[in-house]
């Protein structure tokens, strides 16, 4: 890691260790309340040595030079923030002075304001995937996740939801205590956790401190967790060949050229590969209310000029018309500006998130 990267695992250790005391206080209380005979630090060792890390992405997408992610991460054998890249699946905030900037700024101390910083040095944004949910922690920002190797838990960070809304509390592996209390609350008080419906504590802590075999990947039930995850900050680069056990794809890329291109590079780097069931939806079934009612309207456009023969609205459908809008900007001029429809974009994916079906086989 660079200096800046350390520093800023140091700053949120340093403050986990602060919360520590009250923070196991809280996870006492679930486990006692759950008539769970273990204590907080059995749970704290289950999380590091069960946890994997995903960093879910868009294999399709174009960056500011052109090529797909796909075609980048072949050639460079890293996986860059968006600092780095210029695009996000998320909120594009990542410039100096920016919103991503500044939550940054108050959640490592001000360790990547530095002077000779480099945008490269940038944290990239995962999930923790405690519960091995196939789609990977965070499907909201990919249909595709990277399953990174044991080791990076080291050097990342977490925060209960998304950093956009500013956390107050970070961990760290070695120190998670305050990210886990906060998601034994807000377990307890929603009934919901990691995206599965109808969990309570109990639940939740016999899953965690259950002892799993995290090394053989088994497709299943995609868990559609938009909105409740745990978010990591891997600090230090993601490097493919080192970092990554297993690429984890979308069934809508099979028999495709991102497709090809992401299973050889599994293959180059000695990763496993595998296909999640993936999501699909017919384009009448795409829902008005989730994300707004210009979304349906928009899903039949594409579908009308993108979708292949029998094809319904899926990952790759939603792919080509996003590269199109940024290469044929005139096609869609009538929609405004260019960030608008890669946005509604992005909200016909969640609803392809939320409401699909697995793929057809």
């Amino acid at each position: 890691m660079t200096p800046a990267q350390a520093a800023a695992l140091a700053h949120v250790r340093r403050s986990a260790l602060l919360r520590r005391p009250a923070t196991r206080a809280v996870i006492a209380r679930h486990l006692a309340a759950s008539g769970v005979g273990r204590r907080p630090q059995e749970l704290v060792a289950a999380v590091a040595a069960h946890g994997r890390l995903t960093v879910n992405f868009h294999p399709d997408r174009l960056l500011a030079d052109g090529r797909t992610v796909a075609d980048a991460l072949a050639a460079q054998g890293v996986y860059r923030s968006q600092f780095a890249t210029g695009i996000s699946n998320g909120g594009l905030t990542a410039f100096p002075g920016g919103d991503r900037d500044r939550w940054e700024e108050a959640m490592f101390g001000g360790a990547y304001q530095a002077t000779g910083v480099l945008p490269a040095d940038r944290p990239t944004y995962g999930g923790l995937n405690l519960l091995d949910h196939p789609d990977g922690a965070c499907p909201r920002f990919g249909s595709c996740h990277l399953r990174l190797r044991p080791q990076v838990l080291a050097r990342a960070t977490f925060c209960f939801g998304d950093s956009h809304l500013e956390p107050p509390h970070l961990g760290t592996v070695d120190v998670p205590e305050p990210v886990l209390a906060e998601l034994l609350d807000a377990t307890a008080g929603t009934g919901v956790s990691l995206g599965v419906a109808g969990t309570d504590p109990a639940t939740l802590l016999g899953a965690l401190l259950r002892r799993r075999d995290r090394d053989a990947w088994r497709a299943g039930p995609a868990v559609r967790a938009l909105d409740d995850y745990v978010e990591a900050q891997i600090h230090g680069a993601v490097v493919l060949g080192r970092d990554v056990e297993a690429f984890v794809l979308d069934p809508s890329f099979a028999g495709t050229r991102v497709g090809r291109v992401l299973a050889d590079l599994a293959a180059r780097h000695g990763a496993a590969l595998h296909w999640h069931a993936g999501f699909e939806l017919p384009v009448d079934g795409v829902d008005a209310e989730f994300r707004g009612s210009g979304i349906p309207p928009l899903a039949a456009r594409i579908h009308a000029e993108f979708a292949r023969p029998g094809e319904p609205v899926d990952a790759a459908l939603i792919g080509r018309a996003a590269a199109s809008a940024v290469t044929e900007p005139d096609r869609w001029a009538d929609r405004g500006p260019l960030a608008a429809t890669l946005q509604d974009l992005k909200m016909l994916w969640h609803v392809l998130v939320r409401f699909g079906a697995p793929r057809a086989r």
